[in-house]
């Protein structure tokens, strides 16, 4: 009985994801990030949003976005596991306007914004750190490196970013 009942548990949480579907799950965006149509200075941002299916009940995916000043787009980074298991890097960058897309259904927050001066300033040192990271062909969801440990290790090359992962940010702490 009690098997009986644990499996009926189980099943109900499984169906109870609203993102089960990567094909028709939202990915437009949030507006939550500067418009660069509208916002000349630079910009530097780090998004997270709830894992995938049943991850997300207690794991995000965090994601980083620059605009330079004067930029029309926003390169966005992020480290996808998919993509090694296709003979591709985990690491990839593409350029958007709209660096704030939901995640596969999950609404993204914001970690960090950073924005004029300060922004221009970093964004180099964020570009060449990107360069260095040493696990750009690797992923393992936990402990990782993952998703989360992209940003958190661009964080650790760059204090004066002052990026606090979230608690939920699993595979954060494979930087240190």
């Amino acid at each position: 009985m009690q098997r009986r009942l644990l499996s009926l548990i189980l099943l109900i949480l499984v169906s109870a994801c609203s993102n089960n579907n990567w094909r028709t799950a939202s990915r437009e965006p949030a507006g939550i990030a500067p418009d660069p149509s509208e916002v000349n200075e630079a910009v530097i941002e780090v998004y997270a949003a709830d894992a995938f299916r049943w991850r997300g009940w207690f794991a995000v995916h965090t994601w980083l976005a620059v605009k330079p000043v004067d930029a029309d787009e926003y390169t966005v980074y992020e480290v996808v596991g998919w993509r090694v298991n296709q003979g591709l890097p985990a690491l990839r960058q593409y350029q958007t306007s709209t660096p704030d897309r939901y995640w596969y259904g999950a609404r993204p927050e914001k970690v960090l914004s950073i924005t004029g001066d300060k922004a221009k300033r970093l964004i180099p040192d964020i570009q060449q750190a990107v360069e260095k990271y040493p696990w750009a062909n690797e992923y393992k969801v936990f402990p990782g490196p993952n998703s989360n440990t992209f940003p958190a290790w661009i964080g650790l090359q760059i204090p004066e970013l002052e990026l606090d992962m979230p608690f939920s940010a699993i595979g954060s702490g494979y930087a240190d």
